[in-house]
């Protein structure tokens, strides 16, 4: 059963940063390459879309991540399993306290209310997005080490 669930875990953590690596690295330059009402549009349809369903995301590997940690603690690896949780909470923190802020103001904007300063703002999501996918990244590869 901890095999499963170490599997699952990996697996979902996985799939996520991929997901967050494809925002920052694929979708945020097709966007902002986009004439610009229809860039804006893309990334409030991207920040309502994404931000329906990452905060589950998030917090659900962190979950999976804590009961692994529990059902696993007497295995070897369990440090680097409590580490990548550490760094998915960490994640979490700055979603809370950085993203979601921005992009909450981000997904109701539309070319006739946006502020003036909209780019600055979706550029400062974007740098504090490059620096989530960092500590994801390094939560998985450390998830991946606990395999082993």
């Amino acid at each position: 059963m901890l095999n499963t669930l170490e599997v699952v875990t990996t697996v979902i953590v996985g799939v996520m940063v991929g997901v967050e690596f494809s925002v920052a690295f694929v979708m945020n330059p097709i966007f902002n390459a986009l004439p610009e009402d229809s860039g804006q549009l893309a990334h409030a349809h991207g920040g309502r879309m994404l931000g329906a369903v990452m905060p589950f995301w998030y917090i659900g590997s962190l979950v999976l991540v804590a009961v692994w940690a529990v059902a696993g603690r007497h295995h070897h690896g369990t440090g680097l399993v409590v580490t990548a949780g550490a760094l998915l909470l960490l994640s979490v923190v700055m979603s809370i306290l950085l993203l979601v802020p921005i992009n909450n103001r981000n997904k109701t904007w539309t070319p006739e209310n946006r502020p003036a300063d909209w780019r600055q703002q979706v550029n400062r999501w974007n740098r504090y997005h490059y620096v989530r996918v960092a500590v994801i990244i390094a939560a998985f590869a450390v998830l991946v080490a606990a395999l082993v």
